[in-house]
């Protein structure tokens, strides 16, 4: 096989050519990573409730993150979500978690199979939308979950639910209580 050496010669031929590339383009690469960074700024709790009570989850559909707080505040975790695709999928204001479930299955709303009539009830699963955690909000329809396809995480593709990597799901389920207070913003 044939090894090329390293010299100085295609060294300096290398770095030369690194400086070709318009300025533009690295300004582009640049602001992208400084405005993905500061998507995921720390909050404060009291900014959303009065009273931490038995915790609180902020999920952020602008910033695509979901902040959680213990119930003394001493323990604050920030994962990254998937959001609703639209406005008109987003719901916001103040609700809580009734209830968990490990291995969800999926029944499809009515306003799904109006835009998707293709769709169908799933059993848990590898091809279930839902991941492999749920706490389900009081809210019908809407959910906190998993997913198994991480090509959401990030991005604007739910139909109104908020997902996480499916490791990240199970960490939150653990140390998330029946009960606690949720917002979404």
């Amino acid at each position: 096989m044939f090894k090329q050496k390293l010299d100085r010669r295609r060294l300096l031929a290398g770095a030369g050519a690194a400086m070709l590339v318009p300025a533009a383009a690295r300004a582009q690469e640049v602001t992208y990573a400084a405005r993905n960074i500061s998507s995921f700024a720390n909050q404060d709790w009291r900014d959303h409730f009065s009273e931490l009570g038995s915790g609180a989850i902020v999920a952020d559909t602008v910033s695509r993150a979901l902040h959680f707080w213990n119930e003394g505040g001493t323990d604050y975790r920030i994962y990254p979500t998937s959001v609703p695709r639209t406005n008109e999928l987003t719901k916001r204001g103040y609700t809580k978690v009734v209830r968990k479930r490990v291995g969800p299955d999926w029944t499809p709303t009515p306003s799904m199979i109006e835009r998707n009539p293709e769709l169908k009830y799933m059993p848990p699963g590898p091809d279930n939308p839902l991941g492999t955690h749920a706490m389900y909000l009081d809210w019908p329809a809407y959910l906190i979950h998993g997913t198994h396809d991480t090509r959401k995480i990030g991005r604007k593709s739910s139909d109104g639910c908020i997902g996480l990597y499916n490791e990240m799901i199970a960490d939150l389920f653990a140390i998330t209580p029946i009960g606690m207070q949720v917002r979404l913003i």
